[in-house]
């Protein structure tokens, strides 16, 4: 009990800081004429991850389960079907920020710097593309998620206290699974990729600025670099989040059991990159810190 207490108040956090994130980047998109790729990025991230963060309510909160006054049948697979897309968008969103940071990052001289201008045009057709790849590659759940009570089959796999899983056939569940690992372990791959090319510039830059006997960056590379470290920080939390929870994930599948302890392990673990990574992004974020140390000190004078 003590667990999913933990995990309502983490998934609380998440969805305020998320909604913050959120918030503070709608000026600028709004207000810029070509809004830049990382805010866009940024905010799809943000917004996944507030109704990621809702879904976990709704599922572990008995009362706010109740309060959707529709069948539970089409509860559990409305939540767990929205739960599964967002998580899948998660891990692209995240991909693309790795791949935008390291085409901006990149000298002029690289094949990536003919494309630091175009992201924005197509920025909008990857997120209408990631969209349909998640909603298809999710909708194996519609079919074998279902509401506990309206079963009377003793093979299911219970999942919280309303929902549980079908058995689902070898075969189908084989190929699912294959499917669904090969683009997670893809994404991974870039994600890592696109890490250790930037690693490898930001060294390359530290070497040229001790070179010339100078200790701090220009004023344009710092954000550049703030940046950078910003994005290697999330993609090495997600990574190693990811692998934790793909371990349990596919434990329970082999074994077909889920207990409460395993499903409080694993919400704790899936939860912990959403709640967190904006809190990251606000820390490294110049623009929302300046807006905070205004805002407080207009209080601290009135």
């Amino acid at each position: 009990m003590a667990v999913y207490k933990c995990i309502l108040y983490q998934a609380g956090i998440g969805i305020s800081a998320n909604t913050f994130l959120f918030l503070s980047h709608i000026p600028s998109i709004l207000l810029d004429r070509q809004p830049k790729p990382t805010d866009l990025t940024t905010c799809h991230l943000a917004l996944v991850h507030i109704a990621f963060l809702t879904t976990v309510l709704f599922l572990l909160s008995p009362d706010l389960f109740e309060s959707l006054n529709v069948w539970n049948d089409f509860k559990c697979k409305a939540l767990f079907y929205i739960n599964r897309v967002m998580k899948g968008l998660s891990i692209f969103t995240t991909c693309l920020m790795s791949i935008i940071q390291a085409i901006t990052m990149s000298p002029h001289t690289s094949q990536l710097a003919q494309f630091k201008y175009k992201c924005t045009h197509f920025i909008f057709y990857l997120f209408f593309f990631i969209w349909l790849v998640c909603l298809s590659f999710s909708t194996t759940t519609l079919f074998h998620t279902v509401a506990t009570s309206n079963v009377t089959q003793t093979n299911l796999m219970a999942l919280i206290q309303y929902c549980s899983f079908s058995p689902i056939m070898p075969g189908i569940m084989g190929l699912m699974f294959t499917l669904t690992t090969s683009r997670d372990v893809f994404l991974v791959g870039v994600m890592l990729l696109s890490s250790v090319y930037m690693v490898i510039l930001l060294l390359r830059h530290q070497r040229r600025s001790q070179h010339l006997h100078s200790t701090s960056l220009s004023p344009r590379s710092s954000p550049e670099k703030r940046a950078t470290q910003t994005i290697l920080l999330l993609v090495s939390f997600f990574v190693v989040m990811y692998w934790v929870d793909f371990i349990i994930s596919s434990s329970s599948l082999i074994l077909w059991t889920y207990d409460s302890v395993i499903v409080g392990v694993q919400c704790v673990v899936v939860n912990v990159y959403a709640t967190v990574s904006p809190l990251v992004l606000i820390s490294s974020d110049k623009r929302i810190l300046n807006f905070l140390h205004n805002m407080s000190w207009k209080t601290f004078w009135f």
